[in-house]
């Protein structure tokens, strides 16, 4: 097993490439199953999520070519081509590491009539179930059966009719599944408190591209007139918001400055005003956002929120940014209720962090310590690579396919900007 090793303290300065987000790519690759010509994507990332994810298109008959595969490539860019789909089946070998498979669930069924997909994985952070997901396609007309750790799902004769409902709380995924079910539907669907996280508006405007009809863009109040046929696409993956913060944390605790190339300051506007708080400079330039670090952190309280709310995938990088702050802070996670795994692997690095139920108090503290420490879920690592960076002596971060689920050639990309940071196989 790899381990990455970090000599801290060093400044970060200089550019950052910016990959396509993970967290949209997995949502516009099932994309290809609604239609039977070619759809391109753009910038996307490597990433141990995608190629997994790309496997599991195989499995149905997808065919992908990629370009751009070189080893100095930020990206590529890959084409699907479902013209006969094989198998209406994802598998529990390849559904149960990813939780992002269930989206495969909505356009098999869309476009083939029916559709059964193992109960999928994911990180360890906490409760979250797919009944969402699964209410959201019987309202489209789509009917489901659970078995054998298993959801099968069939359209009536006839197609799905389509049909309204109204999401009891804010899912994202649930969100995705039903706008890929419903762009098929004989009739027309309307979804409202929808999510509307950038990632949402990336498929919408991928599914438009390919000929979808979607009011509502952008709000929590989605209307979908279903169509007969969906075209192929050529589409550029928006730029990953989460990866631009975790950089950005990065930067400000070794006080640096780095532009992150390719970001989109709108798209990551909570994390620039928690950055803000934080006593950190970031500035919209033309070809990114800059990021400055040049005094003293603060602290603060920040909660987690749906969109336009902190997303709750940076609440692990920030807490590791307000562990060198001054005076204490306080984190409020309301997304998921096990998602402070890395705060024993923090204070192993001493850290000053408390825990009761969904609340972090985080004391800071003038200087952190390197150390041997484990990696959790995605970000919970990326907390603790951010952590390393400000901290005296050497950290060693293990258990890497967590980073590598997320993180495009992270290493590379940090010692771009002056990081001591390199990969080692484990002896």
């Amino acid at each position: 097993m790899d381990k990455i090793i970090i000599q801290g303290g060093k400044r970060l300065s200089g550019t950052i490439p910016i990959s396509g987000a993970k967290n949209a790519a997995l949502t516009l690759i099932p994309c290809a199953l609604l239609t039977e010509e070619p759809l391109t994507l753009r910038n996307l990332p490597r990433l141990a999520d995608i190629d997994g994810f790309q496997h599991l298109m195989t499995q149905f008959g997808v065919s992908t070519s990629i370009r751009g595969n070189r080893p100095e490539d930020f990206g590529r860019m890959v084409t699907y081509e479902a013209a006969r789909l094989t198998s209406t089946v994802a598998p529990y070998d390849l559904v149960r590491k990813m939780r992002a498979s269930i989206l495969v669930l909505g356009p098999m069924l869309a476009r083939a009539g029916e559709a059964t997909v193992s109960m999928p994985g994911g990180c360890a952070i906490g409760n979250r179930p797919i009944d969402l997901h699964l209410k959201a396609i019987e309202a489209i007309g789509g009917e489901i059966e659970l078995a054998a750790g298993y959801v099968r799902a069939h359209a009536p004769d006839g197609g799905l009719p389509g049909g309204d409902f109204d999401f009891p709380v804010v899912s994202v995924g649930a969100t995705e599944n039903a706008l890929m079910t419903a762009a098929l539907a004989n009739g027309t669907s309307r979804f409202s408190n929808a999510a509307r996280e950038p990632e949402i508006v990336d498929l919408c405007n991928l599914l438009v591209a390919m000929g979808a009809e979607i009011e509502g863009v952008g709000t929590s109040d989605l209307t979908v007139h279903g169509v007969k046929k969906l075209n192929g696409a050529t589409y550029k993956v928006m730029a990953d918001r989460i990866e631009a913060g975790s950089y950005a944390c990065a930067a400000a605790i070794t006080g640096g400055e780095v532009t992150l190339e390719g970001a989109n300051a709108d798209e990551m506007m909570a994390t620039l005003k928690a950055l803000e708080a934080i006593g950190v400079e970031y500035e919209a330039v033309k070809d990114g956002v800059k990021i400055a670090a040049n005094g003293p952190l603060k602290a603060t309280n920040l909660t987690t929120a749906p969109y336009p709310g902190l997303a709750t995938d940076m609440q692990a990088q920030l807490m590791a940014l307000l562990c060198k702050a001054e005076g204490t802070s306080v984190l409020t996670e309301t997304i998921f209720e096990n998602r402070f795994m890395h705060v024993p692997e923090l204070n192993r690095m001493s850290a000053d962090i408390e825990t009761d139920g969904r609340k972090a108090v985080v004391t800071g503290v003038k200087t952190l310590t390197g150390a041997e420490v484990m990696a959790t879920d995605l970000r919970a690592s990326m907390s603790l690579v951010i952590a390393g960076l400000a901290a005296e002596g050497e950290t060693q971060v293990r258990r890497l396919y967590h980073l590598d689920r997320g993180y495009e050639r992270l290493e590379e990309k940090l010692a771009l900007v002056g990081a001591d940071i390199e990969r080692v196989g484990d002896e």
